[in-house]
């Protein structure tokens, strides 16, 4: 009933690109509901992921801060820029302070609906530390982990693709050797002790277990649907699975008075964006039934920009990024970290405006633990600003004069003001002409994978938005002074880092099987209680 203190639904899509939206530019997918909330509230033309991959972006739109801080930043000896299992060690430490946290102690229902992907477990199959429950929310319907292909069964796998073929070529190796030895010694073409043969035999079946039962098994340690604390469906039935989400973001929102709920959607294929609109659709359909449109808070945006190497055939299923290069996956690039922000708020934030102005993901968190009357926490370094000077008019310009953009540990880019953007490392595309990393499923962060550049790639983001033309210091009188002004930035925001447990290390980021979430007897794990509802 107080206007000042606003219900939110804060709704989150997986690999939507900018470009995949109508009021962005797209004019061959109707996104009619998520266009009428832009014409209804704000839009934000420049608003900015703080990473290109979806477990460290969502990680600090949750706290507030650069996932490097939290240690969401994978290392030089992974690959790995998020988290590969439900059964690993690796999530958001329980010592980071969400903004569901502060709106739980300020009175607000909160609820996810949706995907996590920010862990489950440390050190028990049900300690449940990282789990959303731990983290501020008190109701939460959804995946802990992400859509993989491997869900869907229908793919090839997903899940380091390349690792496990090269896992299969060793176990097909070590197997015809085995072979081999044993057509010989029946022959007596080589003289080979049947020890060594048993031995050898005997280590690549250990070999071929150590591997497939994790990976082998990917749909059923990894795509399961929770609800709370309980398993409802492992492996979960995806025919069902966005229609069962939006009842239970409905049921959530019809019961609660003053609510925070975060509708977050799984990845976003071609056909699932049409699903996606009907689902917002119904989600402001209720808050308009529920009387609630004008004390609600609203905000639509994507984790990162669209998947380009996600296809199928000749189709591309992971989101278009319009004129912007890149996508998820690379550093900084435009293509994956540029995304849709919008964000209405009925008789508070004026209808039909447009802000181009730099503004983050991380943002989201002052904002509303403002306007539900908490504070920000001041024990630690937050990078995020209230965007309520600029939604209401106050201030027309961003508080952000640089933003950093990381690709694990290693900083890609930095951006200055709405202007300037310097790239430091990009990835190698494959095919080179291809703008995507097509031979390697996702563009690496560093090693062979990456270009660096000194001087560094400077844009001028105003003029060449699509960053295809490079300054340089001959057609640029201003190029030295902004590179040296830039790596000043960057020297300051090193001294804000301090070390934090990594949780994308090889040690948190494999499966233990000790730590997998499981219906049932593991190993024997499944059930599918959402069949049994009435």
């Amino acid at each position: 009933s107080n206007p000042s203190k606003p219900n939110f639904l804060l709704i989150l899509a997986d690999d939507l690109g900018i470009g995949d939206v109508g009021c962005y530019g797209n004019d061959t997918i109707r996104t009619p509901n998520i266009d009428s909330l832009a014409k209804d509230g704000v839009r934000l033309t420049q608003h900015i992921a703080a990473a290109a991959v979806c477990t460290p972006s969502r990680a600090a739109f949750l706290t507030g801060r650069y996932p490097i801080r939290s240690g969401w930043a994978s290392l030089q000896c992974t690959q790995q820029q998020a988290l590969f299992w439900n059964g690993g060690s690796g999530g958001l430490p329980p010592n980071e302070t969400t903004f569901a946290r502060i709106l739980y102690q300020q009175g607000y229902s909160t609820a996810l609906v949706g995907k996590w992907h920010m862990g489950v477990n440390c050190n028990t199959r049900h300690d449940h530390c990282h789990h959303p429950l731990n983290h501020g929310f008190d109701y939460f319907y959804g995946m802990p982990f992400t859509l993989l292909n491997e869900c869907q069964g229908s793919d090839d796998p997903e899940l380091a693709k390349s690792l496990q073929d090269t896992y299969w070529f060793y176990t097909q190796m070590i197997t015809l050797a085995v072979f081999t030895l044993v057509i010989g010694k029946l022959a007596n073409l080589f003289p080979v002790k049947w020890k060594i043969i048993i031995c050898l035999a005997i280590c690549g079946l250990l070999h071929f277990i150590s591997w497939f039962s994790s990976y082998g098994f990917t749909k059923h340690w990894n795509c399961i649907l929770m609800r709370n604390h309980d398993i409802t469906e492992q492996p979960m039935n995806l025919q069902k699975t966005t229609s069962n989400m939006l009842k239970e973001a409905i049921t959530f929102i019809e019961r609660t008075p003053q609510v925070l709920v975060m509708h977050i959607h799984v990845q976003v294929l071609a056909s699932d964006l049409l699903a996606m609109t009907s689902s917002s659709c119904r989600l402001l359909d209720v808050i308009d039934k529920e009387d609630l449109k004008n004390t609600t808070f609203i905000y639509f945006a994507s984790d990162h920009g669209g998947f380009l190497e996600a296809h199928r055939g000749n189709s591309q299923l992971g989101g278009w990024n319009g004129i912007y290069k890149g996508g998820k996956g690379m550093g900084g690039w435009e293509g994956g970290i540029r995304v849709p922000g919008i964000v209405r708020w009925p008789g508070v934030l004026p209808a039909g405006t447009v802000i181009d102005e730099p503004t983050s993901l991380m943002d989201i968190y002052p904002t509303v633990v403002q306007l539900a009357g908490g504070k920000v926490p001041q024990d630690r370094v937050m990078d995020g600003h209230t965007l309520l000077p600029l939604l209401q008019g106050t201030e027309q310009h961003s508080r952000h004069e640089f933003l950093f953009h990381y690709c694990g540990v290693f900083l890609h880019a930095v951006r200055w003001w709405h202007r300037m953007e310097s790239h430091y490392a990009t990835p190698v595309f494959q095919p080179e002409a291809s703008g995507a990393c097509f031979r390697r499923g996702i563009c690496p962060c560093f090693g062979d994978g990456v270009t660096h550049h000194d001087p560094p790639l400077l844009f001028n983001l105003s003029q060449d938005p699509s960053e295809a033309n490079p300054l340089s210091a001959d057609t640029a009188p201003v190029f030295d002074a902004v590179v040296r002004r830039i790596r000043r930035a960057v020297e300051e925001h090193r001294k804000t880092l301090t070390p934090v447990p990594q949780q994308l290390s090889p040690h948190n980021n494999i499966w233990k099987p000790w730590l997998q979430p499981c219906c049932g007897t593991f190993p024997f794990c499944g059930c599918h209680e959402e069949n049994n509802k009435v």
